[in-house]
């Protein structure tokens, strides 16, 4: 079996996740993984399936428009492909970043500019941005790979500076410790 990864965006409502994957189990795929979210109204789903040796993604993308336009949504089908090379996470120790503040243009630009410049991998991103001043209205949440080799002080001084620049305010704990805080 290949591996696809199958993109769905559209207006969001009940029944989407079951059309996917109801049309997927149809066609003998076997679903690996999936990351779906609602931003503003839109739906957005990312899934990775194994599909039959003798399905092309051309196919699957056509049974899957066919069997969701009902529905009114966008479907993108690739390749999911292994590479040699990559952003290897098993030298790095996973971080949370937060940030709040006063929403304005180039918030998310200007954390991961510093963010990449440090080759810190972002695993997951939540950006919630309501507007206006109230500092409590705009959040982001970064989880991130920080590779063992870099310098923690320097990265972390770099994305105050930058925070305060922006206006914002900026949490850098380690997973673990943000889990065991944030605990319900």
């Amino acid at each position: 079996m290949n591996k696809s990864v199958i993109s769905v965006l559209g207006q969001d409502r009940p029944g989407i996740i079951a059309a996917v994957t109801a049309t997927l189990f149809k066609l003998d795929c076997n679903i690996e993984n999936i990351n779906q979210t609602i931003l503003q109204s839109e739906f957005s789903g990312i899934f990775i399936a194994s599909i039959p040796s003798d399905l092309t993604n051309g196919e699957l993308c056509s049974q899957l428009t066919g069997a969701l336009a009902h529905l009114n949504l966008n479907v993108y089908v690739k390749s999911l492909e292994h590479k040699e090379e990559g952003f290897e996470s098993g030298s790095c120790e996973p971080f949370i970043i937060t940030t709040i503040g006063p929403d304005r243009k180039g918030l998310v630009a200007g954390i991961t500019e510093i963010i990449a410049k440090h080759g810190v991998n972002v695993t997951n991103l939540k950006a919630i941005f309501k507007g206006g001043d109230n500092p409590t209205d705009n959040i982001m949440i970064y989880e991130v790979d920080i590779p063992n080799d870099i310098d923690q002080q320097i990265l972390r001084a770099e994305l105050m500076k930058r925070a305060s620049e922006l206006g914002l305010d900026i949490s850098i704990q380690h997973r673990n410790i943000f889990m065991s805080i944030n605990r319900i």
